[in-house]
């Protein structure tokens, strides 16, 4: 441990002022870091009009957090309706304030937010999309769970309905490494604390650093299973989805991701991936 400064009696009494990481929104940082909802709706929106040939409208966004997909659904169309379910009162106070506050009035009224568990989520109509993205659904350990959650998504989806998901993976996945990704004004870490190949269970972190020198460390905390795109796959089936359909991101001319998910059967052993899964009704 470093010894203790002495300081002189000019700057005696003096206090220093917050940090940068004493003034960061862990929420807004999380939303820069990881999330691209424009993208994001393009995607399962067209994927669901190419699976059923008309235009959702009605959205239930799982595990939703701060909502802002939900808010980004009401923005694009004026007839679309949004359900957000988390059972986090603290983030869902959060996404009120900050994303809801953000739409107008009619945008607003679009949006309901639910603190509920999502095995027993229970919206006013039912949603022609249900998605359960960032790996939320990995919160479930244990295959049985993992089915009654899929099971309970069915039962709850329009007769046309379609469930979209995403899942990671790839051999860096299995590694025990930390991630960084520089911002403009600060660097996001994202940190593979733990996994045990026995149970399948993955602990990780993501902490914030700042150009001050101050750390915001595990701002975000999950402790989850590392499920593989055949037992989702599997599990899906299991659980009564007709179809399931897995989305691979295509490499440009210089072999880096392209942000173009195409339908399917294989893959590539790349050190890192993310895909997407729909299933139908």
């Amino acid at each position: 441990m470093p010894a203790a400064r002495h300081h002189s009696n000019k700057r005696k009494g003096k206090r220093k002022g917050p940090t940068m990481a004493d003034r960061a929104d862990r929420h807004r940082l999380y939303e820069r870091s990881v999330q691209d909802t424009e993208f994001e709706y393009d995607f399962v929106n067209a994927t669901f009009r190419q699976l059923r040939g008309r235009t959702p409208q009605v959205l239930r966004e799982d595990f939703c957090g701060t909502a802002r997909m939900c808010c980004e659904w009401v923005r694009r169309r004026k007839r679309n309706r949004a359900y957000g379910i988390d059972l986090d009162p603290e983030v869902l106070a959060w996404a009120r304030r900050h994303n809801l506050g953000r739409l107008d009035t009619d945008q607003r009224a679009r949006v309901v937010l639910l603190e509920q568990d999502v095995l027993e989520a229970d919206t006013p109509e039912p949603p022609d999309l249900v998605l359960a993205m960032n790996f939320s659904y990995q919160v479930f350990t244990r295959r049985d769970r993992l089915r009654d959650y899929f099971r309970s998504v069915r039962e709850s989806l329009a007769d046309d309905g379609v469930f979209l998901l995403d899942a990671f993976g790839g051999y860096d996945a299995y590694r025990e490494i930390e991630e960084e990704t520089e911002h403009e004004d600060f660097t996001y870490v994202w940190d593979q604390h733990h996994y045990d190949p026995v149970t399948g269970r993955l602990t990780c972190y993501i902490h914030f650093h700042f150009p001050d020198g101050s750390k915001l460390k595990r701002a975000f905390v999950y402790h989850w299973r590392l499920w593989t795109l055949p037992e989702l796959q599997e599990i899906l089936r299991e659980a009564g989805f007709r179809k399931v359909t897995v989305y691979w991101q295509g490499t440009d001319e210089e072999g880096e991701p392209d942000g173009i998910f195409r339908p399917v059967r294989r893959g590539e052993a790349d050190a890192g991936w993310i895909a997407y899964l729909s299933a139908e009704v």
